[in-house]
């Protein structure tokens, strides 16, 4: 379906939208369906992990070393995949839904004071609003972001009251990549050597200090 209540179109009859997808009423429609009609599955951790270029998410290279790292963590009733960014955030398993699946944006090309101050203030909201939704879907939260997308769920989330647990990379792990780094970006990627090691070192750390999601839930 799409974010009006249709059954969703092929994808290939659907144009590939461009420029900042935060500012399309295709988005805001869809992120009202997921807020206001979607049944989100109930489960002990949800993990929030930002949009990828490449359509759909799960293709990505970068989502699939970070998905593998989870898979390896945690058992698959355990957790729940969210999307965020600029498609706004979306459940993984809607990851085809349109739009998300039709556009082609990269926040960390834009130089634009205007467009990143409106994109911060766009997705904190809709985090809060699928934050308030999830209160009470979810028993733990982890974040694996950087950059924009990590000051909009820290935002989103203190703008809801709804905690996240975990939230990686460390502030010390960024710092030490932008020392030492010669990176594209400010901070690097996600798919970084350093930051996948220390995601995975932590996801195993919260794993253990929480040993009784795999067994009590």
């Amino acid at each position: 379906m799409n974010g009006k209540g249709e059954e969703k179109p092929e994808a290939n009859t659907r144009p590939i939208l461009t420029g900042p997808p935060f500012y399309l009423p295709e988005f805001e429609q869809s992120f009202r369906y997921i807020i206001d009609e979607y049944d989100v599955p109930q489960k002990d951790i949800a993990i929030f992990m930002p949009c990828a270029v490449r359509k759909p998410y799960s293709a990505s290279p970068s989502h699939q070393l970070i998905r593998m790292i989870i898979g390896q963590v945690f058992g698959e009733p355990q957790y729940h995949i969210v999307i965020f960014g600029t498609c706004g955030i979306v459940p993984a398993e809607l990851e085809e839904m349109y739009p998300y699946a039709h556009y082609k944006y990269m926040l960390g090309k834009c130089r634009d004071p205007k467009i990143l101050e409106d994109f911060l203030r766009i997705e904190t909201d809709r985090v809060a609003g699928y934050l308030e939704k999830t209160r009470h879907t979810y028993t733990y939260r982890i974040g694996y972001c950087i950059g924009l997308f990590r000051e909009a769920l820290i935002q989103g989330s203190e703008k809801s009251g709804v905690k996240i647990d975990l939230i990686l990379p460390t502030r010390d792990m960024i710092n030490k990549v932008v020392e030492e780094g010669d990176c594209v970006f400010e901070e690097g990627s996600l798919s970084m050597d350093e930051y996948l090691g220390e995601f995975c070192n932590e996801l195993i750390r919260f794993r253990d200090a929480h040993y009784s999601l795999g067994q009590d839930h």
